[in-house]
């Protein structure tokens, strides 16, 4: 028999989002290009109005925006290197609980447990 056809399906990776650029998702590179273009889009057209070209600020955010895609998918692809999927979602769920932003909705005590109830 042919190994090609023998060869076994990866079931773990049959849910998951495909990978479209550096290792990240198409929602993630959305996430990331939509962040970065309400911070890049004002302040290049703010930037541009006092040179006296506003429309060349909206072309200065436009590169500014595909450099800092680039940068954070390759950030991003770092930190997802040898990790479970959705491991860097926890982790921000996390830092945003500890800073007091969102709760996380997962269980932080330390301690022992106790089944509410004696004998």
């Amino acid at each position: 028999m042919d190994p090609l056809q023998t060869r076994l399906l990866r079931t773990d990776r049959l849910n998951g989002e495909p990978v479209i650029f550096r290792g990240c998702s198409s929602s993630e590179l959305m996430a990331i290009a939509g962040v970065s273009a309400t911070a890049w889009l004002p302040l290049g057209i703010i930037v541009a109005s006092a040179l006296g070209a506003p429309l060349m600020g909206v072309g200065a955010a436009a590169i500014a925006v595909l450099a800092t895609v680039y940068v954070a998918a390759t950030l991003l692809q770092r930190l997802k290197r040898g990790r479970p999927e959705g491991h860097y979602q926890h982790r921000l769920a996390i830092v945003l609980d500890n800073i007091g932003v969102r709760k996380s909705g997962f269980i932080r005590r330390s301690g022992t447990w106790d089944v509410g109830r004696s004998l």
